[in-house]
């Protein structure tokens, strides 16, 4: 009986009541702690898989979109070559000259009233000295021998030089 005297003295002691309370609440915090870590642990790993499940998606996509930024500068590079060789074929420049001329004169319509007619009389003019250059000799030696286009314009021009000399001794000596 002493030996369960001795675990009753124990039990009944107030220090040994709140040591083993302290002692029980110390266990149900360590067990909570426990399972709550072996949670968190469970949560940083998924979200750990997730995030690189992530980073692989965006690694492939950035990867794909570097692809297509390199493919479209490949074709950029492409067109502008494709463009400059365009501009460099015989007649494109003048092409281009006879737009830069024709909206210059569609603007100076609009902005001077008074040059229409004189355009007008000036370029029936001009038609007629080609119209004239072109009714000779000289053209049909041109057709049967192919030329540059600056040549054919200096041809033009010597061709418009020869007219209105003609067209000045023929009026010299009408009168």
């Amino acid at each position: 009986m002493e030996e369960t005297n001795w675990l009753m003295t124990i039990i009944s002691n107030p220090f040994a009541k709140g040591l083993a309370l302290g002692i029980i609440f110390c266990a149900i915090i360590y067990v909570r702690g426990f399972l709550r870590r072996r949670e968190l642990t469970k949560e940083v790993d998924r979200l750990r898989a997730h995030l690189h499940t992530k980073l692989e998606i965006d690694s492939a996509d950035n990867e794909r979109r570097k692809q297509q930024l390199e493919k479209l500068k490949q074709e950029r590079d492409n067109l502008q070559i494709t463009v400059q060789s365009l501009n460099q074929k015989p007649g494109r420049k003048e092409i281009r000259q006879y737009y830069v001329y024709q909206t210059a004169l569609d603007i100076m319509f609009e902005k001077a009233p008074g040059f229409a007619p004189a355009w007008q009389i000036t370029l029936k003019e001009a038609e007629e000295l080609f119209e004239k250059s072109e009714r000779g000799v000289v053209p049909l030696l041109k057709r049967l021998r192919p030329t540059s286009p600056d040549k054919q314009a200096e041809e033009y021009q010597k061709i418009s030089r020869i007219s209105i000399e003609d067209g000045v001794k023929a009026g010299s000596a009408n009168s």
